[in-house]
């Protein structure tokens, strides 16, 4: 899990499963801790719309490259500030108040997101 720690208190919650070869996202407000499901109700929902699918990657590649306010959980439950290192520094609430989707032409792109719902559902 990784957490983005920053100017803006709200967050997104936004989950992408690959699902062999049929992509899917959910979008939600789940703050998923005991102290949340335990007081209140917390929703999470599919996105069904296709033509969503470009935008949501981008945010969420946007969101899996941050390497200055990005924190990591790790196996045994402790938090680690990821690092630039030898990379250009890349906040993604930078990035998203200059573009609420992160498309930004010359960011690097993080390799997760492969498939596409369009093609797959074509093909069955």
């Amino acid at each position: 899990m990784t957490s983005i720690v920053g100017r803006f208190l709200e967050h997104s919650r936004l989950w992408y499963f690959a699902n062999g070869t049929t992509p899917e996202y959910y979008i939600g407000s789940a703050d998923w801790m005991p102290r949340n499901l335990d007081r209140r109700v917390e929703a999470v929902t599919p996105v069904e719309d296709v033509a969503l699918d470009a935008r949501l990657s981008t945010f969420l590649q946007t969101c899996l490259t941050d390497n200055r306010r990005a924190w990591e959980l790790s196996e045994n439950g402790a938090y680690r500030q990821r690092a630039p290192g030898d990379e250009p520094e890349r906040s993604a609430q930078d990035i998203l108040q200059r573009d609420p989707w992160g498309r930004i032409p010359d960011a690097p792109r993080a390799p997760v997101l492969t498939h596409s719902r369009e093609h797959a559902s074509a093909g069955g």
